[in-house]
């Protein structure tokens, strides 16, 4: 379902209580414009203002629920499955081998890695940074997932969007692991030739300990359940954590990479 779908569902409603755009944003306290600019499409709503509009209608938690299911859908389809999986986790381990995790990662840098190649309009562009940052939410949850990111060498050092982006990211990194829930190892490049060589992967633990896997080529990303291939990756995991720094060693790594203190 498309956030449209969302919008004449509110539009029906708020004619079926006779209720004009200026009267419904005085109800719920948002300015008339911005009520206008959600109902031509100018700017997304939020679940705050679909709660809101729930309550002066009379709709029962039909809108919070109808944006619910189109954020969900946000994205490319293939990252909507992965996306249900992540924020039901108690535990996700992550590797990268290039990049700072999505979950990790600066809004500017994010914005780095999306635009590069040019590949994406720039709304679509905008789209899927602010879906990427949507996603960290998950790690200010009250009872987030455990999160263990180890983060090749190269990660850290690449300048992604350049020299001060990377720079604002290194600090994001040094933030985060002070989180109680994260914990962030970095693979060093003197290990050499390592089993994450192949590519980044995400193992996500579910509350009944069931395991799923998220990976992710050129071209799309993949769910994967299948025991035997979920435990060659747990394999790969367990050398590459053996092979990586310890947290403060990792975390003084990424203080001796910062030009700002």
């Amino acid at each position: 379902m498309d956030v449209e779908v969302w919008i004449r569902a509110l539009k029906a409603a708020r004619a079926g209580a006779e209720m004009s755009q200026e009267a419904l944003a005085a109800t719920i306290r948002w300015s008339p414009s911005t009520v206008a600019a959600i109902e031509t499409g100018r700017r997304r709503p939020t679940m705050e203002f679909a709660i809101a509009a729930d309550q002066a209608l009379g709709t029962g938690g039909l809108l919070a629920s109808l944006l619910k299911a189109a954020d969900q859908e946000r994205g490319p389809s293939w990252f909507v499955p992965w996306r249900g999986y992540e924020q039901q986790a108690v535990r996700l381990r992550a590797f990268e081998a290039c990049l700072v995790p999505g979950l990790l990662q600066t809004e500017e840098y994010a914005r780095a890695v999306i635009s590069t190649g040019g590949l994406h309009p720039p709304a679509m562009i905008d789209e899927l940074v602010a879906l990427r940052m949507e996603r960290q939410q998950l790690l200010h949850h009250d009872e987030p997932p455990h999160c263990v990111f180890l983060l090749d060498e190269t990660a850290v050092r690449r300048p992604v969007g350049g020299p001060a982006v990377l720079d604002g990211q290194l600090t994001r990194l040094l933030e985060l692991a002070e989180h109680p829930a994260v914990r962030l190892h970095v693979v060093p490049l003197a290990v050499g030739e390592h089993a994450g060589l192949g590519g980044g992967f995400v193992l996500a633990e579910l509350p009944d300990s069931e395991r799923v896997l998220y990976l992710e080529n050129a071209a799309r990303g993949h769910v994967v359940d299948e025991p035997q291939t979920i435990a060659l990756i747990e394999r790969k995991w367990d050398s590459l954590l053996g092979e990586s720094l310890s947290t403060g060693a990792s975390l003084d790594l990424v203080r001796k990479l910062k030009v700002t203190p």
